[in-house]
C-alpha cells in the first residue's frame, strides 16, 4: 500500500488486526510502526522474524523514502529529519492516535528523532541495536580494522566514505560483511535473506554526510515515554556501549543484552527478541 505524503510516495504494509476478542470483550491492539535500518534498507528484512508479534499488536511496516518499494527521491531529501517527518505524516494519513515506534539500527535513530519532536503522539519506543550519536562510527571502524579481512576492509571503506556507485556494489558489501552482522551468518546457520532492493543513494547520503555529525545525546532526556532497549553482545557496528548510553539518558527505559547476537538480533535470537518485545507490549494492556 502507498501513501502520498510530503512530496513522495511511501510504501507501507499492515500485518495483524486492530482488535481482538478477550473474554467476550473487544480489545483494541496497540499499533507498532516498524522502521528499518540502513539508511537504504527495506521492511522485508524483518520478515518472517516479526510475524509472531501480530498476535499482540497491529504492525505497520514502513519503507523509508527512496528505499524498498517507496519512490526514489532527490539525494538532498534523504535526511534524518525527513524520515522522522514522514513517519508523523503517515500516522496522520492512517488516522491513528498514539502509536508505538520500533526502530532497528538507523531506524532507531529515526525513532529517537521522532520521539524528541513528536512525543505527544507516542505510546512507547522500542530501540533495537542502535546508537544515539556519530560515536558509533569510530568503534565500528576500529572493529573492522582489527577483525576484517582485505575484502571486508575494502567494502567497509566504501561505507565510511559513502561512495557506493551501484546496487551491485552494495549487495557485495552485505555479502562480504554478513558474518559481522549476524552470529547465525558467521556460523553458517542464517536464514536466506530476501532479494530486496539495495538503495545505495540514501546510504551514501547518511554515512558520507549527516551521520558523521548526528548527535541526539543531549536531547534524549526529553524522552519520557516508556522505552525498551535491546542490544547484541557481539554487535560490531552499534555495540552494546551505544545502547547503554541511550539507557543512561532515557529515564523510563529498560535495557537487555542478547548474549548470542550481533547486529541482527531478531535473526540471531528471534525467540528472545520477540519475548522481550511481547512482554513490553503486554505490560501496557
Amino acid at each position: 500500500m502507498y501513501a502520498n505524503i510530503n512530496g513522495t510516495k511511501l510504501f507501507y504494509d499492515v500485518d495483524g488486526s486492530s482488535v481482538r476478542i478477550m473474554n467476550g470483550e473487544i480489545v483494541r491492539k496497540p499499533v507498532v510502526f516498524i522502521i528499518h535500518g540502513g539508511p537504504g534498507g527495506s521492511h522485508l528484512g524483518f520478515k518472517p522474524y516479526f510475524d509472531g508479534l501480530a498476535e499482540h499488536a497491529q504492525l505497520v511496516y514502513v519503507d523509508q523514502r527512496g528505499c524498498g518499494f517507496s519512490d526514489e527521491d532527490l539525494p538532498e531529501n534523504y535526511t534524518l529529519e525527513r524520515n522522522a517527518a514522514d513517519i508523523e505524516s503517515l500516522r496522520h494519513y492512517l488516522g491513528l492516535e498514539k502509536i508505538y515506534l520500533l526502530g532497528h539500527s538507523y531506524g532507531g535513530m529515526v525513532a529517537m528523532s521522532y520521539a524528541i519532536k513528536y512525543q505527544e503522539n507516542l505510546q512507547g519506543l522500542l530501540l533495537l541495536a542502535t546508537s544515539p550519536s556519530y560515536k558509533f562510527l569510530e568503534k565500528a571502524k576500529a572493529y573492522v580494522e582489527k577483525h576484517g579481512n582485505s575484502e571486508q576492509k575494502y567494502y567497509a571503506d566504501k561505507l565510511w566514505k559513502g561512495s557506493f556507485q551501484s546496487e551491485e556494489e552494495l549487495r557485495n558489501y552485505f555479502h562480504a560483511l554478513a558474518p559481522f552482522y549476524s552470529t547465525a551468518a558467521a556460523s553458517g546457520n542464517a536464514m536466506m535473506r530476501p532479494k530486496t532492493k539495495h538503495s545505495y543513494e540514501p546510504l551514501n547520503k547518511g554515512f558520507g554526510g549527516f551521520m558523521r555529525e548526528f548527535d541526539l545525546r543531549d536531547r534524549l532526556e526529553e524522552i519520557s515515554v516508556r522505552t525498551l532497549i535491546l542490544a547484541g553482545r557481539h554487535d560490531w557496528i552499534t555495540p552494546v556501549s551505544e545502547s547503554e548510553e541511550i539507557h543512561k539518558r532515557i529515564a523510563d527505559s529498560e535495557f537487555h543484552v542478547l548474549e548470542n547476537s550481533s547486529h541482527r538480533i531478531f535473526a540471531d535470537e528471534q525467540e528472545n527478541t520477540i519475548r522481550w518485545i511481547t512482554d513490553y507490549l503486554i505490560e501496557k494492556e
